[in-house]
Order: structure tokens, then C-alpha cells, then sequence
């Protein structure tokens, strides 16, 4: 599961889908019933997911730090005109965008945790999506390197939208970059440094929320921290290698994998429901 989240959260598959799969892949196969996820796979799923934001924070350190210096003298001076400034408060904005709109999803987004079969049919519109922006990126005029206040709000609504498993967040945020005008490596750096505040909020609201400590205490501890320092590692491995992949290729690879891993598990949790 560690490797399975560090591969897939930053590359455009969907890592709740993968987890998804994966999860109820080995419920099949265990003979276990495909059911409701109970607290400690939640919380599972949520720190593999720190590990992946451990691995952005280490990655783009130095953007982190000049974006968070650019905004507490932005503060300090009253004067947010520095592009560092603005970018920090477009990731703000684009945060709160996605909360808006995910929240009324989210209901529909813990149904879909045990109805693997749906996840592939929405990871088959998520490669549809990458083959799309695409196609129209390449028939647009030239990329630009900066994102604006309406890329902001429309990347934050994509990642929104990227709260139903099989939605990849990475994905759709780095298409709706490339739709909205910005070249790839921006759309995919711009992706890594949004997903930050809403995997650290995520990381702490539902601990505090849906757990209490006489309960995790009783939790498998040996494998949730295994499973988050895997995540870490993979993850930023797999930041280091997708950022000069995605200077020099298109995200159609992905797009045809999304398509066919969407059409397998629509057969195989079909089959074995």
C-alpha cells in the first residue's frame, strides 16, 4: 500500500483509486467481504498520504520557503506583488475553492471506497480527461510559466472534483493546467504544491474528528508507520523522475493506462462482487 500510494499519488492515476483497488484486491483474494472501510484503514489511507506530503515538503523545500517568505513580507509590507506572494495566495484561494467543493461530494466519496467497479469507470474519465487536455494543448497557442487568479480558482475546483476516488487530484489539476493555458512542468509543479494544505488539513481534521486515542491506540502501528515511510520514499523518488518525465513526454501514457486499469477492474469487481 506504501509503494502503491508513493507511485500513484503524484503520477495523473489516482492514488485513492489504487488504494482502492488495491485494498479490495486483496479482500478478494483473502475471501473477505467487500465492505465499508472501518476507522484504521481510514486513518491508514490518511497517513499514507502524509508520507507523500512529507515528500513534497522535502522536494520543493526551496519553493515552499520562498512562497511562505514571499507572503509573511507580503503581510508585513501590505503589498502582494511579488509573483512568490501571489502564488502562495492563489494556492490559499485554490484550497478553499476545493473544500467548498468537495465537502458536498464527500458523502458520495467514502460510498464509492467499496464499490471498486464504479472507481474504474471514473478512472476511465479521468484518462479521457488527460487525453483531452492534451489534444487541446496542442492545438493552443504557446504555454505560459506563471499561474493567474482564474488558472487558481479553476485548478482549485479541478482538485475539488479529484475528491471522488478514480478523479485523480494530480491529474485533473495538471490538465485543467494545461487547458487553462500553463505548460506541463508549471501544471505539475503548481499540482505538487497545491496538494499540500489539503492533505495536511485532511491529515489532522480526521484524526481529531472520527478518532479517539483508547481506540487507536489498538491500532497495528508497526504497519501504518512501515506504510508512511514507504509512501515518503516512493513518493519522492517517484517527484524526482515524473518531473523530467513530464518536461520531455505527454501525458497520453497515462491517459491509455488510466483507460485500461479503469476497464480491467470494472470486469474483475464485476466478476468477483
Amino acid at each position: 500500500m506504501g509503494i502503491v500510494q508513493g507511485l500513484s499519488e503524484f503520477l495523473p492515476v489516482s492514488s485513492s483509486a489504487h488504494l482502492v483497488f488495491t485494498s479490495n484486491f486483496y479482500k478478494v483474494f483473502q475471501n473477505m467481504p467487500i465492505v465499508e472501510q472501518s476507522n484504521e484503514e481510514v486513518f491508514f489511507d490518511i497517513m499514507l498520504h502524509l508520507g507523500t506530503l512529507i515528500a513534497v515538503l522535502i522536494f520543493f523545500r526551496k519553493d515552499v520557503a520562498d512562497i511562505c517568505k514571499a507572503l509573511w513580507m507580503g503581510l508585513k509590507k501590505r503589498d502582494f506583488s511579488a509573483y512568490d506572494a501571489k502564488l502562495g495566495l492563489y494556492i490559499i484561494l485554490g484550497t478553499v475553492v476545493t473544500v467548498l467543493l468537495a465537502l458536498p461530494f464527500q458523502d458520495a466519496a467514502n460510498h464509492l471506497v467499496y464499490h471498486p467497479a464504479l472507481v474504474g469507470g471514473l478512472l476511465i474519465i479521468t484518462g479521457g480527461v488527460l487525453f483531452l487536455s492534451e489534444y487541446l494543448s496542442s492545438r493552443g497557442k504557446s504555454k505560459g510559466n506563471k499561474v493567474n487568479l482564474k488558472q487558481a480558482v479553476l485548478i482549485g475546483l479541478a482538485q475539488g472534483l479529484a475528491v471522488l476516488p478514480g478523479f485523480s487530484r494530480s491529474g485533473w489539476t495538471m490538465a485543467t493546467g494545461l487547458f487553462s493555458g500553463l505548460d506541463r512542468q508549471t501544471s505539475a509543479r503548481y499540482s505538487f504544491l497545491l496538494s499540500i494544505p489539503i492533505i495536511l488539513g485532511a491529515s489532522m481534521v480526521y484524526p481529531l474528528v472520527k478518532i479517539d486515542v483508547a481506540e487507536a491506540l489498538k491500532y497495528n502501528w508497526d504497519a501504518i508507520i512501515l506504510g508512511t515511510v514507504v509512501s515518503g520514499v516512493t513518493g519522492y523518488l517517484c517527484i524526482k523522475y515524473f518531473m523530467k518525465f513530464i518536461s520531455k513526454f505527454s501525458l497520453n501514457f497515462f491517459g491509455g493506462y488510466c483507460v485500461i486499469m479503469g476497464i480491467f477492474t470494472l470486469i474483475f469487481f464485476n466478476v468477483f462482487k
